[in-house]
């Protein structure tokens, strides 16, 4: 593994931090040439609590969550919004998720166990993945999960087993590939034909296992799930699912005699990483699937189903970021500047994996313009360890405070222990208060499972 060739062409785009704009958690601002978020100084706080560190914006992230709320019910009553918690997940952002009226998508017995341990209403739970476990399907059935999302005929047959030896009818959804491409990153691809997940409408699969599982004992069919993607800009995509899986209701109804009441479109809408990306914003996004769905509907004579979206992405990541410390500056004339942080690819891998791109700041020197070209590298025995790649960046030295912007999303749940680095503690900022809601691993947690 190692990094794309630099540019060397790219020049200094000498904003400064609250230039960034779209990239910016809400409550973000400079005093004194520092950087504040949630009226808490970052670089005393990454001083205090060591890096690297998550920081997320609550008052953001409660926004987010209460604008998807709103956007969505007040022209769609029988909505509901679930947070895709494979996003970012602790037993804070649970609380919260409850507290603003969110349900929950989990993605197996890990995430389902953290739901649980802070009473988060199971019936509320929806529960994900292609190949859930029979002592997962156990733990979600018996815990009176909402609904469970059937990815294949094999999951049909272990849900209904499993439901009747605890002699009740879980309520299911099938989850269906939809056939649209969605424009975004080849590997957060999820609803084109060739994808693991889901019963494809090739060759009528589809419509063969809602007959099946209309004939099963122990399960409720209550409606449909799809999921086109991740991080996608274009909204035609959405309403082109929308159209498709409105069809498809409307066929079963017509060819198996069975009206289903409920329709997961999924997540997936897009947010910005730099400063000059322009995603579609959460009324848009709502106008346009709601607008779809109704359209749909009527077009087909079908009932208006309960209508349900899987934010995660959107919800978490602007309210993320991640603080790191400079330990090294290597300048290669003529091919790139290196700026070694406390950190890397164990608690970021997105960019080793997709060459992601972020905006990076120093918290310290916030008030001063982003004047040269660098590439934030890790600590990590890889030549592709890298967070930021050629992006500008105020001019550094040792010790200097990196805040990198737009991280709350798949940092801290694809973190690793690579090289034997404790994961990254989380903090939560919010009126001028600071409180760690995850602590920093130790290297006694590394190896407390070894015998």
């Amino acid at each position: 593994m190692s990094l794309p060739a630099s540019d060397l062409t790219k020049q200094p785009d000498l904003r400064t931090t609250m230039d960034l704009g779209p990239v910016l958690p809400e409550t973000a601002e400079v005093r004194d040439g520092r950087l504040f978020v949630g009226g808490v100084d970052l670089t005393e706080l990454a001083r205090r609590e060591g890096t690297a560190l998550y920081v997320f914006d609550e008052a953001h992230l409660r926004h987010r969550m209460q604008a998807y709320v709103e956007a969505f019910r007040s022209q769609y009553p029988a909505s509901d919004i679930i947070y895709a918690s494979k996003a970012f997940l602790n037993k804070a952002v649970v609380r919260i998720v409850e507290e603003e009226g969110l349900c929950l998508d989990v993605s197996g017995g890990g995430e389902l166990a953290c739901a649980l341990s802070v009473d988060y209403p199971a019936a509320r739970v929806f529960v994900h993945g292609n190949n859930k476990t029979p002592r997962e399907l156990e733990e979600a059935i018996s815990a009176g999960a909402g609904r469970i999302v059937v990815d294949s005929f094999d999951e049909l047959a272990r849900v209904s087993r499993i439901a009747g030896e605890h002699g009740v009818v879980q309520d299911i959804y099938l989850r269906i590939t939809p056939g649209v491409e969605a424009d975004t990153h080849e590997y957060i691809k999820t609803g084109c034909e060739d994808s693991k997940f889901g019963f494809t409408m090739k060759g009528d699969l589809a419509l063969t296992a809602v007959a099946r599982a209309l004939e099963t004992p122990n399960v409720r069919l209550a409606g449909l799930h799809c999921h086109i993607g991740s991080q996608i800009f274009k909204l035609d995509p959405f309403a082109e699912a929308a159209n498709v899986m409105v069809a498809f209701l409307a066929r079963i109804r017509d060819e198996v005699g069975a009206t289903l009441e409920e329709l997961d479109l999924g997540g997936g809408l897009g947010i910005a990483y730099l400063a000059d990306d322009e995603p579609a914003s959460v009324q848009e996004f709502a106008d346009m699937l709601c607008g779809a769905v109704k359209a749909a509907c009527e077009a087909h004579a079908f009932p208006l189903p309960r209508l349900l979206v899987e934010p995660g992405r959107s919800l978490v990541a602007n309210a993320g970021m991640t603080l790191y410390t400079v330990g090294t500056i290597k300048e290669l004339p003529g091919i790139r500047t290196f700026v070694a942080v406390d950190g890397g690819m164990s608690d970021n891998i997105r960019t080793a994996l997709y060459h992601a791109d972020y905006e990076p700041t120093l918290a310290n020197k916030a008030d001063q313009p982003r004047t040269k070209i660098v590439t934030l590298c890790g600590k990590h025995c890889e030549s592709g360890d890298a967070v930021v790649l050629d992006m500008p960046l105020q001019e550094t030295e040792v010790d200097d405070i990196v805040c990198v912007f737009g991280t709350g999303a798949y940092n801290q749940t694809m973190a690793s222990n690579y090289n034997g680095q404790p994961r990254p503690g989380v903090a939560f900022v919010r009126d001028g208060e600071a409180r760690m809601v995850t602590r920093r691993e130790t290297y006694e947690d590394l190896y407390a499972r070894d015998l």
